[in-house]
């Protein structure tokens, strides 16, 4: 399994790739698509992708009715996560959004602990602290600029935060693989009749509209990138352990920085970049410690050394 650790970590890379790319198309197209449709389209785009896959990775189409709840759950979290990033990044810089939705780890750790009774100390309680903090520096600014708009990545971080815990209770019974065909293709049963709904408001974020042109590219953009990087991490997981992987995700910040610039010209200020800093530096001081918590766990220990932080 070790010589396979390197092609993980080369999937890992992939993804802070890709990832930011589905942000790029989606401010793309919310340059005259609504943020409810592109959500819509994602989602669409998504499970057309994923079905063919499925079948040709041996899985079956069907879902298992018990699993009908968890994933509709699953997709509920997942349909808010991504409209309220969408709408966050057709207002404010990708960089800074993606740097305040990257709270999300500190929530999951505290929501594991409150509903799941992990074990956290007092250690990681304090980085989540401080890693929150540095979320402040990036939303300060970005809140004077766009105003309410820079809240909506808390929203992305709360959510998709709920949405892995569920991710965590589905993955013993279904293969990632079908389990994003599922997520997909429930999401999108979903959001159809809501955006068909929606025809008949004048509410601008929801009210649909026929995109022209490149728009329709964007569009499909959106749902490629999605099932592209969220399949390179799926994989990237089955070579290569989680802890390993984990640092690597904050690559995604400055990908997402060179790609905003290069296509938006948009680039972090000192003060975000500060606050980038705490926080990437916060969550890699929690990946070490879950490191040495899981390497503490494997090992039976005397009493005066169980304390975990």
């Amino acid at each position: 399994m070790t010589d396979r650790v390197p092609l993980g970590i080369a999937l890992m890379i992939g993804f802070c790739v890709i990832a930011p790319m589905l942000d790029a198309f989606a401010k793309l197209a919310a340059e005259t698509i609504p943020v409810g449709q592109i959500t819509t389209a994602r989602f669409i785009v998504q499970a057309a992708i994923m079905a063919p896959v499925c079948m040709i990775m041996g899985f079956g189409l069907r879902l298992d009715p018990r699993l009908l709840g968890q994933m509709t759950l699953r997709a509920l979290c997942l349909i808010g996560s991504t409209y309220c990033f969408v709408a966050a990044v057709s207002r404010m810089p990708i960089a800074d959004a993606l740097a305040i939705a990257f709270v999300e780890p500190f929530i999951l750790l505290i929501l594991g602990k409150f509903l799941f009774g992990d074990e956290v100390g007092p250690r990681r309680i304090a980085a989540s602290v401080v890693g929150f903090g540095g979320s402040l520096l990036v939303i300060q600014p970005s809140f004077s600029a766009f105003g309410y708009w820079a809240l909506f990545p808390l929203g992305t971080a709360v959510l998709f935060a709920l949405y892995m815990l569920v991710t965590r209770g589905l993955s013993r019974k279904i293969h990632p693989l079908p389990m994003q065909f599922h997520t997909a293709t429930v999401a999108t049963a979903i959001c159809v009749p809501i955006t068909w709904i929606a025809d008949i408001t004048a509410i601008p974020t929801l009210d649909p509209v026929m995109p022209e042109g490149i728009f329709w590219v964007w569009l499909f953009g959106v749902g490629a990138c999605s099932a592209a990087s969220h399949g390179l991490m799926t994989y990237a997981l089955r070579f290569a352990p989680s802890a390993t992987l984990a640092p690597l995700h904050y690559l995604e910040i400055v990908s997402a920085a060179i790609l905003g610039f290069l296509i938006f010209q948009d680039f972090p200020n000192l003060l975000t970049w500060t606050g980038i800093a705490i926080i990437v530096s916060s969550g890699l001081y929690i990946v070490h410690r879950e490191r040495m918590t899981a390497r503490s766990a494997s090992v039976t220990l005397p009493p005066s050394g169980q304390n975990r932080a």
